[in-house]
């Protein structure tokens, strides 16, 4: 009996330590402080990132974000997607939809060294997939930037 309890236990340790390295990350308090930058419209219905969005860039990343390079271990952006509502003939942010928060982890090599996750509105957990949901796109557009699909530029 004791036998069993320890190989569940270790299991147990096992199996969260995996779920834990597949993108289970915490949402970064304060984000909402990093540098923001200007609202992008993505008016495409098909696109994941339909909607509005800004993307905040924590001060880690900051310094390559302007000048290009790998980033340090640790670098973190954060997208928030909301809505699109129209006021007075402009498009202008509606309900938060999504946010998504991708952190460079050496580690992770299926993902280019990043780290993704996705949250709710509320800022829980959605289940999006990095290598699935995310990750593709990166890879396509952005591999010679360290898969980062926006640039500097998006701040001005």
């Amino acid at each position: 009996m004791k036998k069993t309890t320890a190989i569940i236990a270790i299991l147990s340790i096992l199996g969260g330590a995996l779920a834990a390295s597949a993108g289970d990350i915490p949402l970064p308090k304060g984000y909402e402080k990093w540098a923001k930058s200007k609202a992008r419209i993505e008016t495409d219905k098909k696109s994941l990132f339909y909607g509005i969005h800004y993307i905040y860039v924590d001060r880690k990343a900051l310094k390559t974000y302007k000048s290009g390079g790998v980033y340090p271990d640790g670098s973190r952006f954060v997208a928030v997607n909301y809505a699109i509502k129209e006021e007075n003939g402009k498009k202008v942010p509606g309900k938060k939809n999504m946010i998504v928060l991708m952190q460079k982890d050496k580690k992770q090599q299926t993902t280019g060294g990043w780290q993704f996750a996705g949250f709710t509105p509320d800022g829980k957990p959605s289940g999006l997939d990095g290598k699935r949901d995310c990750f593709g796109c990166h890879e396509k557009d952005a591999k010679e930037r360290d898969f980062i699909i926006s640039r500097y530029a998006d701040f001005k």
